[in-house]
């Protein structure tokens, strides 16, 4: 007893934190954690586009949830057991319906093949469609009396983080299986306007941005802008040089050290462009020879910097009305997850729109052929089709003779 009573006077007699003690241990913690973030972000970007997948979906797990948390009504959501189990029914099948339109679409040629993933293949927007109305019978069902605006405002709240944090999230996912330079490209252009955001305007900001967020500057946004631009020259000229970054994802079990191997985007390869001085400079035009992905990455760094930021601005808001500091605790000294990934998803969203709009190259894949045949033609015209392919690669010699006539006996025998 007196051990413990000794302790005890100890415990109280310790002077309290100052703020600069305060200070300083959250910015440890702070910086630790920074530490720590980057590491297991590059280890599961090295260790394949799985990993990477893995990440994303944790992160949208967790930035819904917190979403959540901060309109909800703790003691109302007593009273209403389904609230709760209703708002993750629908991420559920929010995430299937979005996870399989990626699964089959970048991956026809595997579950389309596949008899048992087949029908949920083909059919797998009224899949999803009848899930989500199940939910939305279900909700209807539950409405009590007393209840009804809590109700509906946590329906409503519902489908808004739905929308701006698993749907956005979606196209991230997409930029992954499109080449991981278009994941890691839109991520690392953010972080580095964030962080030159803060160094310049600390140095030389002096006038105010926005209400919302007071110690954002003028002088830092653009100073943020030009630094963005110069980051990101330059690692898009590292990153093209790598397979692993520029190729479109054919084996998810690529990592950093077997590469994956592709045709390269023609965006990619340096072309030669002749540049036209004004008549006043009396100069000979000149040539530059410069890939097409450097003047895109201009582009990129210009929404990193002056647009995206207005996705932390909203983030800002969204707290302010609901009077918190942060959407969370997930990560010590940061906040929550959704602090740290406010930008990120209205990024990577536009970097998939620009790319299908500007970038890609559309062609027949093995996948889309599949598709077309599975769908669009009966099981005899099928058979024609395979018969009529075999043909051609033996009379180009691609086959031998006897897989062809193997093929035929097989299908004589079918029939």
């Amino acid at each position: 007893m007196n051990g413990n009573s000794e302790v005890s006077k100890e415990e109280k007699e310790l002077p309290p934190q100052s703020d600069y003690e305060k200070k300083k241990q959250t910015f440890i913690t702070r910086t630790i954690w920074t530490f720590v973030m980057i590491a297991g972000f590059f280890a599961a970007m090295f260790a394949g586009h799985i990993y990477v997948i893995g990440i994303v979906t944790a992160v949208q797990i967790v930035s819904f949830k917190e979403v959540i948390a901060i309109a909800n009504v703790p003691s109302r959501a007593k009273n209403l057991p389904f609230t709760r189990s209703l708002n993750w029914y629908f991420l559920g099948t929010t995430m299937y319906f979005l996870y399989g339109e990626s699964v089959i679409y970048y991956f026809k040629h595997i579950v389309l093949v596949d008899r048992v993933l087949l029908p949920f293949a083909t059919h797998h927007r009224f899949i999803s469609f009848m899930l989500y109305v199940i939910g939305f019978v279900f909700f209807v069902g539950s409405l009590q009396k007393g209840h009804y605006r809590f109700q509906f405002t946590q329906f409503a709240w519902t489908h808004m983080a739905l929308y701006l944090i698993n749907v956005q999230a979606h196209f991230i996912m997409n930029n992954i299986f499109e080449g991981m330079i278009w994941f890691f490209l839109p991520v690392s252009l953010v972080i580095t306007n964030d962080i030159f955001a803060y160094v310049c305007g600390i140095t030389f900001g002096r006038t105010q941005l926005i209400k919302l967020s007071p110690k954002k500057t003028v002088e830092g946004f653009v100073g943020a802008w030009i630094c963005t631009i110069v980051f990101g020259f330059a690692m898009t000229n590292v990153l093209m040089r790598s397979k692993y970054f520029i190729c479109p994802v054919n084996d998810l079990g690529a990592n950093i050290f077997t590469s994956l191997s592709c045709t390269p985007n023609p965006v990619f390869l340096p072309q030669t462009y002749t540049i036209h001085l004004p008549l006043l400079l009396h100069q000979p035009p000149f040539t530059l020879r410069i890939a097409p992905m450097q003047f895109h990455i201009f582009v990129f760094a210009t929404f990193a910097s002056l647009i995206a930021p207005f996705g932390g601005f909203f983030a800002s808001g969204l707290k302010r009305t609901f009077k918190v500091k942060d959407f969370g605790e997930s990560i010590p000294g940061h906040g929550g997850i959704t602090d740290r990934m406010d930008c990120q998803f209205i990024m990577g969203f536009f970097a998939f729109m620009y790319y299908q709009s500007f970038i890609a190259v559309y062609k027949a894949s093995v996948g889309g052929v599949i598709e077309m045949a599975v769908q669009g033609l009966t099981g005899e015209e099928q058979v024609e089709v395979v018969k009529g392919l075999a043909k051609y690669l033996v009379g180009q010699g691609m086959v031998d003779a006897k897989f062809g006539e193997c093929l035929q006996g097989l299908v004589a025998r079918r029939r």
